[in-house]
């Protein structure tokens, strides 16, 4: 493996995990907002990861075939809501409250919002250390003829 594919691997985990933290993140923000009906309510939000595919061309077949491999690295196919149910609280003094009593409270858990946080922390500095370690790999290597 090219030393190039690994900081490929580690700059999209980086960037990925980057995203992830900002999820989490604007999850936190609107834990606590509320709202007067369904439609309008936060919904807290997920990224899907993917694995990075390449194309080769295959001679045997004449056509371009897709190669998922470990040395690919990953991407954000999608950011989607949660289906979980939203919180409905029945408080007629609320001034956000509807017609019948109800407010709306976004579908976040906070705890789990938390450790989510903490997971994407963590493996954005694994990231990071690959990178770093691979770095001074290669300029080992380029020192070694001296």
């Amino acid at each position: 493996m090219a030393f190039s594919n690994i900081f490929n691997i580690a700059g999209s985990g980086m960037n990925a995990q980057s995203v992830r933290l900002n999820t989490t993140a604007s999850n936190l923000a609107n834990a606590e907002s509320v709202s007067s009906s369904i439609d309008e309510t936060y919904r807290a939000r997920k990224p899907i990861f993917q694995q990075i595919q390449k194309q080769q061309w295959d001679p045997e077949f004449r056509q371009l075939r897709t190669i998922t491999d470990a040395g690919s690295g990953v991407n954000v196919a999608a950011i989607v809501e949660k289906e979980d149910p939203l919180d409905i609280r029945y408080d007629p003094t609320h001034p956000m409250a509807d017609e019948e009593g109800y407010v709306y409270y976004p579908n976040v858990n906070v705890v789990e919002e938390m450790a989510d946080m903490i997971s994407a922390s963590r493996s954005f500095e694994v990231n990071v250390e690959v990178f770093n370690t691979t770095k001074g790999m290669v300029q080992k290597t380029l020192t070694m003829g001296r």
